[in-house]
């Protein structure tokens, strides 16, 4: 029984870098908009862009999250106190770990796509400005 818990913790770390590895964190746009300029054909490109990006960031977070199901012990009933504990406290760190990684990177994702709908708003307001002053001038 012994042997078949080594085995499995030895396994269990062995298979923890493989899944990290496989969670790559996404790049935003390299670029952003200004909407006060661009023009449809820009906008409708730039959207493209963030909307991959927004697309890429869930699968990244998902990941994140499978991954720390997967390698995060569990405590089970037949382990001692002391190694309840210790097993405790590991999922703590690596719930830790997985809160600080998840919610760093869905900052960013939030506080690029605000700037990107910043641009937006701001892209809009230029076309309704150009139509209200086509249609004062009766045009």
């Amino acid at each position: 029984m012994l042997i078949a818990h080594a085995v499995a913790v030895l396994a269990l770390a062995v298979a923890a870098p493989t899944f990290a590895a496989d969670c790559t964190y996404p790049k935003a746009p390299a670029t952003m908009p200004d909407g006060s300029s661009a023009n449809i054909d820009e906008m409708k490109a730039a959207k493209k862009d963030y909307d991959k990006y927004n697309s890429d960031m869930q699968v990244y977070l998902e990941c994140l999250r499978a991954d720390n199901e997967a390698t995060t012990p569990k405590i089970e009933d037949s382990m001692s106190k002391d190694k309840k504990q210790e097993v405790q406290k590991q999922i703590d760190e690596a719930t830790k770990r997985y809160e600080i990684k998840y919610d760093s990177a869905f900052d960013e994702l939030k506080t690029v796509m605000d700037r990107f709908n910043e641009q937006i708003r701001a892209f809009n307001a230029k076309r309704k400005a150009a139509k209200d002053l086509k249609d004062k001038n009766g045009g």
